[in-house]
């Protein structure tokens, strides 16, 4: 059983969650997540890098120097990569860096996370987070309560409420997100995982795989 920190009506807990909760008993592959991180952080860039080749460098195509008897070496114009403002050879240029991974593979990556951070303890609940309106200081003080104001990911387990979004979006390296559009990146890049009421649940339902046997039986 795994040890994890509980907030509710400001008080601060424990609670015992068992180990197996994201396991499923399967091996953990740990070179999953991290194609699925490298996957994530390449679809994140923009592609947008580009270079001047001697065809679009400004210039005279007038051959520099002539052929033979001077000397030297045979130049073409001055716009080669070899003089200085010319053009750049072999330079990057747009293109897109995406790529994407197996669905199976990056629900797998999920599931390898959470069962980390839940391994590391640094999964909390945050039981009755709800805000009238939106309150900063009110979801700090929880976060620092819990001890996981330095990086956290709250997760919801549907809709994320308005009031609760804009009351964290100010704090440094925080972010609501439903348990729907959580991420093996996203579980990876904050240090804590702060699950409110329902969350777990959803998020157990999203990394499970069907049983086969009941699949069977219904056939």
């Amino acid at each position: 059983m795994a040890t994890i920190k509980t907030l509710q009506n400001g008080t601060v807990g424990e609670s015992q969650v068992d180990d197996a909760t994201f396991n499923f008993g399967e091996r953990m592959n740990p070179v999953v997540l991290r194609d699925a991180v490298i996957m994530y952080e390449a679809n994140k860039r923009q592609g947008t890098v580009n270079t001047l080749t001697r065809r679009f460098v400004n210039g005279t195509h007038k051959k520099s120097v002539k052929q033979k008897h001077t000397g030297g070496a045979r130049h073409g114009d001055r716009k080669a990569p070899l003089f200085r403002g010319g053009g750049v050879a072999h330079g990057p240029h747009p293109r897109d860096h995406g790529w994407q991974m197996p669905r199976r593979a990056l629900k797998r990556a999920l599931q390898i996370a959470l069962a980390g951070k839940l391994r590391d303890g640094q999964v909390s609940t945050w039981a009755g987070a709800e805000f009238s309106s939106p309150n900063t200081k009110s979801a700090m003080a929880a976060l620092t309560a819990l001890g996981v104001e330095g990086s956290a990911l709250v997760v919801a387990p549907g809709v994320v409420d308005r009031n609760l979004l804009l009351s964290v979006r100010n704090l440094r390296r925080v972010r609501a997100l439903p348990a729907t559009e959580v991420s093996a990146y996203d579980v990876v890049f904050h240090r804590n995982l702060v699950l409110l009421d329902g969350a777990l649940e959803a998020l157990v339902g999203r990394v499970a795989y069907p049983d086969a046997s009941a699949s069977e039986g219904n056939e």
